[in-house]
């Protein structure tokens, strides 16, 4: 009898520890959520980016089963030090949209060692494209091209362009800025000055303030994004110049803020060019279903002409409120 209480306890040993990693196994999947790391410009840089970053906390949601954490900065380094920080915690994806197109062949590498997806929105970078699944982005260049092309259409007598950049060496930056590169070296625009702001308001309305105080002619504001376009035509208006539609100055934006569409509907600006906030439901469909049918998914985007937005383009197509 003794021996048979021996043998049942040590059965019971035995089942006890093949039975509670069972359990814990079974505890983690139950309440297991997908791990994100977001690396993103912040939602103060402009209209674009804060319908962007809400885009993103909308679609990644607790209540949808992630667990996300985000970084927000205009800095390179500053973000690849974060990628770094989120490799090491372990997520199982970065979705990452770069402050500049260089520097990040490394750290992706690290992110592909450790079996961590990437997937990338909003902008390109300068790594080979099995480092990341998928990319789902605006085409800057031609954003840039469409812009630069309607500006040629204007058939004006004369360009003399204050030429207002975003943060230099983003993908942004470089699309459109290319197109508009290749008419001054051809000399079928003249560049007054070719300034970054680095998407900021108020330095762009020092850029313009200072073009004008020297003198020199211009007739053309070719702003990277509508917060620099509003910063330069305060300038404009402190110092009594005209602009938009009939006007002394065309005025040139980025993104389609709806504020900013409403002053082409007024005819105060001349362009704006669109530039698609919205990626993060195309990124979460790759996630929940395994399948990347594309390696870069470009947003569809147009330009709009003052002269030819309604009410209806505004209601459909703009940012904000």
């Amino acid at each position: 009898m003794k021996k048979l209480v021996v043998v049942v306890a040590a059965l019971m040993c035995v089942t006890c520890l093949f039975a509670a990693p069972k359990a814990k196994k079974s505890k983690k999947k139950a309440s297991g959520a997908i791990k994100i790391g977001i690396i993103n410009n912040p939602p103060s840089e402009s209209g674009y980016r804060a319908a962007n970053v809400k885009d993103m906390e909308t679609v990644f949601s607790k209540d949808k089963g992630y667990d996300v954490k985000t970084y927000y900065s205009l800095k390179n380094d500053e973000q690849l030090n974060a990628a770094s920080q989120f490799i090491t915690e372990g997520v199982d994806y970065i979705l990452l949209s770069a402050a500049a197109t260089d520097g990040w062949e490394s750290v992706l590498k690290n992110a592909k060692r450790a079996g961590i997806k990437v997937f990338l929105f909003d902008r390109m970078i300068n790594v080979a494209d099995d480092l990341y699944e998928a990319a789902v982005v605006s085409d800057m260049p031609s954003e840039g091209v469409t812009a630069v092309n309607w500006l040629k259409a204007q058939n004006l007598k004369e360009y003399n362009v204050i030429h207002i950049q975003g943060a230099m060496g983003s993908d942004a930056q470089l699309g459109r800025t290319g197109a508009l590169d290749k008419e001054f070296a051809a000399g079928t625009m003249k560049k007054v000055v070719q300034q970054t702001a680095t998407w900021d308001e108020a330095e762009a309305k020092k850029i313009v303030e200072s073009v004008i105080n020297s003198g020199e002619k211009f007739n053309v504001i070719y702003a990277e994004n509508d917060g620099m376009a509003k910063g330069a035509v305060a300038a404009l208006d402190e110092a009594g110049i005209t602009h938009g539609v009939g006007k002394d100055v065309v005025v040139m934006g980025f993104d389609c803020n709806k504020w900013a569409l409403r002053e082409l509907l007024a005819g105060n600006w001349n362009y704006d060019g669109q530039c698609s906030p919205f990626q993060a439901a195309v990124i979460e469909e790759m996630i929940k279903s395994g399948n990347v049918p594309s390696k870069k998914v470009i947003s569809e985007e147009k330009g709009f002409d003052a002269t030819k937005l309604t009410q209806a383009d505004i209601d459909t197509y703009g940012l904000g409120d």
